[in-house]
């Protein structure tokens, strides 16, 4: 595996971890209670950014890669990290608790793909 291998590796995998945490973070609560919990929105607002940075690190130093993996919704991961990096105060938590719900679990199981391919080609 090439170090420029390696980094997109590890991009994916930082992905797939933070994914991991943001819907632990939330397991076992319903929406209302996520709405009352301004300690578990900034928790999972901080893996959101995680998703979002790897994403534009992936897109911006390796296009080929995202290009050939235009599968998986890179430029909506960097809109995501983009929203509460630059307008915190504006933040939507009901946009966030669907993409909890609707956007990461399927995100979780292409990355996953993604990364078990990346391992058995390199």
């Amino acid at each position: 595996m090439t170090a420029s291998d390696f980094r997109q590796y590890d991009y994916i995998s930082h992905m797939i971890e933070a994914i991991e945490l943001a819907r632990g973070y939330v397991e076992g609560m319903d929406k209302a209670t996520f709405l009352a919990d301004r300690r578990t929105q900034q928790a999972v607002i901080m893996n959101i950014l995680i998703i979002g940075e790897a994403a534009t690190k992936l897109a911006d130093r390796y296009p080929e890669f995202t290009l050939t993996h235009s599968q998986i919704a890179w430029n909506s991961m960097r809109g995501m990290r983009n929203r509460p990096a630059h307008g915190y105060f504006d933040i939507n938590m009901d946009v966030v608790w669907e993409t909890l719900e609707r956007d990461l679990p399927g995100l979780h199981e292409s990355l996953t793909e993604l990364r078990q391919q990346f391992l058995r080609d390199n």
